[in-house]
């Protein structure tokens, strides 16, 4: 019991670094070949002979010889020269974790169809959104639950994506999982069917006084279609005002979030990026249909990457209001790196900044109305930072200025 408890208070503290059940969502993936290293023999040569000596020690001395998985210990190694870079967001994929994670950033993939969260002090894995008629909905899976083991072994501290290559199978196959749910942190054991899921990245509504509501879960390839699809519907409704949700986006590809910022934006820069030696990339905006209706932005402390990039464009050229709380700060682009035998290494390669030229790694956006997130135990539907949103657009819309 002590134990539980304490893992509770762990998933209740610290900030969660938020990720897709798939992948570790990042910003500004490309796939790229590898270049020729301009550090060559970074393995040493006394380093070779000690693998080798600890290799001997273990084929003599292990006692659990026979279930030596020699697969294993390569890809351990693998795992560990790049994790010792230090860089959170520097990672090796094994086969199997590379076609999760290509699978993933497609949109489209086999598995729960939840989208996960993992607290980056704890290892705590928690449910921040399950998708709508998912494998995952039709078990009882509830947003908020902790995930706490799958298939009897407990997933806290795992890497995100070795706990998903644990959830995700053939269609049709069964994956049993544990969660933590409530206050009381309830075991409940839940049987998921695993089945296809196209990840339902936008969705929208339309709210009183014509404005609509388009929130975003996270940039993948399949978002810009479902995001123009979204905004046209929300047009022919008659739609005066927007309130875009990142809260809770973990990010995604900075190439999405550029095509959705390109639609919205003005003339001019969307985001630069620059890497160790200097150069810098930029992305423009053609400024073609940009948004002259009264715009709002909710954020949280688990809006991170792209997301960022979206809020700051939109806080930089002021053409919208930036609602919430301070955002992640995940100012770094990473890029995946596809390896000679189908595996990948995803390694940090640039900072980005905004329009004005803001790095934001480690600060994160500050809103322009800062409004913590009040749960009402009596109406659960009530939403204060929504509230706040929708009147800072009604404000806009009479031409009076919202506080």
């Amino acid at each position: 019991m002590n134990e539980k408890k304490s893992f509770l208070k762990g998933a209740l503290t610290g900030a969660l670094t938020m990720l897709c059940i798939g992948l570790l969502a990042g910003c500004g993936y490309r796939l790229s070949g590898l270049g020729e290293s301009s550090q060559k023999n970074v393995i040493s040569k006394e380093a070779q002979e000690k693998l080798s000596e600890i290799q001997e020690l273990i084929e003599e001395n292990y006692l659990h010889e026979d279930e030596v998985d020699q697969e294993a210990l390569t890809e351990g190694l693998y795992k560990g020269y790049v994790e010792a870079l230090g860089d959170p967001y520097s990672v090796y994929y094994d086969a199997e974790e590379t076609k999760t994670l290509l699978e993933r950033t497609s949109g489209e993939f086999g598995g729960a169809g939840a989208l996960m969260s993992q607290n980056r002090e704890t290892g705590i894995i928690t449910v921040a959104e399950v998708y709508e008629d998912s494998p995952a909905e039709k078990a009882g899976m509830k947003t908020n639950d902790i995930l706490y083991a799958v298939e009897g072994e407990e997933v806290t501290g795992q890497d995100l994506s070795e706990v998903v290559s644990l959830i995700r199978g053939e269609i049709g196959t069964e994956v049993t999982v544990t969660v933590l749910r409530g206050k009381a942190a309830e075991e409940i054991e839940l049987t998921i069917v695993r089945g296809k899921v196209e990840t339902p990245t936008v969705r929208y509504e339309m709210k009183e006084d014509g404005i609509g509501y388009l929130r975003i879960s996270e940039f993948d390839s399949v978002t810009y279609s479902q995001f123009m699809e979204a905004k046209q519907a929300l047009e022919e409704q008659g739609m005066c005002g927007l309130i875009v949700d990142l809260r809770g986006n973990p990010g995604g590809n900075l190439s999405t979030v550029t095509q959705i910022l390109n639609e919205i934006l003005p003339k001019g820069l969307i985001v630069y990026t620059q890497d160790r030696n200097g150069k810098k990339e930029e992305i423009w905006s053609e400024g073609k249909t940009p948004l002259t209706i009264p715009l709002a932005v909710l954020v949280n402390g688990n809006s991170a990457s792209a997301s960022e990039i979206f809020s700051g464009a939109v806080q930089d050229y002021g053409i919208g209001t930036i609602i919430g709380t301070t955002t992640y700060g995940k100012g770094v682009v990473q890029q995946l790196f596809p390896l000679s035998d189908d595996t990948i290494a995803k390694l940090t390669i640039s900072e980005y900044f905004t329009p004005k030229g803001r790095n934001i790694d480690g600060i994160g956006i500050e809103p322009d109305i800062e409004i913590e997130y009040e749960p009402d135990e009596t109406n659960p539907e009530a939403d204060n930072q929504l509230e706040k949103a929708m009147e800072t657009v009604r404000a806009g819309l009479d031409g009076t200025v919202g506080n």
